[in-house]
């Protein structure tokens, strides 16, 4: 654990800030005086996502200069980046050796590709204001789960990829976080590009997934595991 951050003033980017988790945490910054850059994909409707302050920007994190994007968008409106959140991903479910060829890449790209592509671009903006970088993976990086093959293994990718990006950016100054939320009531499960999901257990509210991943960013931490977020209500 590092020293604490105060986010009043720095400028955030939530990618994937239409969606369940995303649009927690979106609120979770603005409640704190951050200025949110609010991304979501191409024709996804983001009038509500932005509060007063913040920027709007259409972005697909399949896009490989899509790091490149954000970084010239933040900076042509708030004349820097202090900090990126990945809060974007796609959900597929059945058996391995039933789920098509195109849906595991997608999986890949959408959840592990275009992560790692954004974190390459956003990196040197992050290093000039010592800010962070926080993917949000799941409880499947920890805990393989049968029928879930191709979407576990990609949380378990990104996870993996976060905790070495944390070691080598560190003597750089940025803070990489890898969150891994138990399962939440995002709605992701009902839009599954692919199968059908299991039967799960009430989930964790996204606000309570949120705040705990705002809480560890201002504690400095490097890593929320998924039995750091309590229990559902």
């Amino acid at each position: 654990m590092t020293a604490g951050r105060d986010l009043r003033g720095a400028v955030v980017a939530v990618v994937g800030a239409t969606g369940g988790i995303g649009s927690a945490v979106v609120e979770a910054l603005t409640a704190r005086g951050a200025i949110v850059v609010a991304t979501a994909r191409p024709g996804t409707a983001l009038d509500g996502a932005v509060p007063a302050g913040g920027t709007a920007l259409e972005l697909d994190i399949r896009d490989p200069g899509a790091g490149d994007a954000l970084v010239a968008a933040a900076t042509a409106a708030h004349g820097r980046l202090d900090g990126v959140i990945v809060a974007s991903g796609v959900s597929a479910f059945g058996d391995l050796v039933a789920t098509p060829d195109d849906v595991i890449e997608e999986v890949f790209l959408i959840d592990v590709l275009g992560p790692m592509w954004l974190a390459r671009r956003v990196a040197p903006a992050l290093t000039a204001s010592g800010g962070f970088l926080v993917v949000v993976s799941a409880v499947l990086a920890e805990q393989p789960v049968p029928g879930m093959a191709a979407y576990g293994a990609a949380k378990a990718a990104a996870s993996s990829f976060t905790r070495a990006l944390a070691r080598e950016l560190r003597r750089s100054g940025v803070a990489v976080v890898d969150v891994r939320p138990p399962h939440t009531e995002t709605g992701l499960a009902s839009r599954a590009i692919h199968g059908e999901p299991p039967r799960l257990r009430a989930g964790l509210a996204p606000e309570v997934v949120a705040e705990r991943l705002v809480v560890a960013v201002e504690r400095g931490e490097t890593e929320v595991p998924s039995d750091q977020f309590g229990a559902p209500a």
